[in-house]
C-alpha cells in the first residue's frame, strides 16, 4: 500500500526555498592579492628546486669525457674503429655517413681556470650495406675551428649484403682546449660546442 508523507508538501517546498537561501548566504573566502602572490612565488621556488636537481644530475654515459662501450650499446650501435685497408685490395671510398655528433670536453678544475683540456667525439651514423667500414679520420684545427673528413671504404667489385648496421665512432681532436666557444666542421656539417670550468663543490 502507498504511504504518503505526514509532512504537508507545502512545508517542504518551504524548508527548500529557506535551504537555498542560506546556501547563498554562506560567505565563500576569496584569495586576496597577497596570498596569491605568496601562493605563485611558492610554485616558482618549487619550480627552481626540480630544475636544479636536474642540473645536478649525473649526465648520460655518452656525454660524458672517457666513456667507451665495448662491443654492442644498449641503444643497439656497435662500437668501430678504423682499422688498416687489406694491401692487396682495391677499395671505392665514400664519405661516411653521420647522423649525430656528441662532443665532449674532459672537465676544467674550478681551481686552475686557465687550464686547456682535452675534447672527445662520438659520431653515430649507419652503414648502408655488410662491407662498409671506416677508413680513416682527417681532422685539421684553425684557431677555433676544426676542420675534419671521416671516410668509408668498400671493397671493389664485392657483393654485398643489403643490411643497415649502426654505428659509434669515438674519437680524441687534436690539441688541448681553453674555455670557450668552438665549432667542428665534419663532412661539411657544423658542430658547435663549447668547453666550459667545472662549477665549484657546495
Amino acid at each position: 500500500s502507498f504511504v504518503r508523507s505526514a509532512v504537508p508538501s507545502t512545508t517542504w517546498s518551504g524548508f527548500g526555498r529557506m535551504l537555498r537561501r542560506n546556501t547563498r548566504n554562506v560567505h565563500q573566502p576569496q584569495r586576496g592579492p597577497v596570498e596569491v602572490r605568496c601562493l605563485f612565488v611558492i610554485l616558482c621556488l618549487a619550480a627552481a628546486g626540480c630544475a636544479g636537481s636536474r642540473t645536478l644530475a649525473e649526465t648520460s654515459p655518452d656525454e660524458r669525457f672517457g666513456h667507451r662501450y665495448e662491443g654492442q650499446a644498449p641503444d643497439g650501435r656497435r662500437t668501430v674503429s678504423i682499422d688498416p685497408a687489406a694491401g692487396d685490395n682495391q677499395y671505392a671510398y665514400y664519405p661516411a655517413t653521420v647522423e649525430t655528433v656528441v662532443i665532449r670536453p674532459a672537465p676544467i678544475p674550478a681551481d686552475d681556470p686557465e687550464a686547456a683540456t682535452a675534447v672527445e667525439a662520438l659520431v653515430k651514423g649507419a652503414f648502408p650495406d655488410g662491407c662498409l667500414q671506416l677508413h680513416s679520420f682527417v681532422q685539421e684545427r684553425t684557431g677555433n675551428i676544426v676542420e675534419a673528413t671521416l671516410q668509408m671504404r668498400r671493397p671493389q667489385g664485392a657483393v654485398c649484403t643489403s643490411v643497415f648496421r649502426p654505428y659509434r665512432f669515438y674519437v680524441t681532436l687534436e690539441g688541448q682546449y681553453a674555455p670557450g666557444h668552438y665549432t667542428l666542421k665534419l663532412n661539411g656539417r657544423a658542430v658547435p660546442f663549447e668547453v666550459r670550468i667545472a662549477e665549484a663543490e657546495s
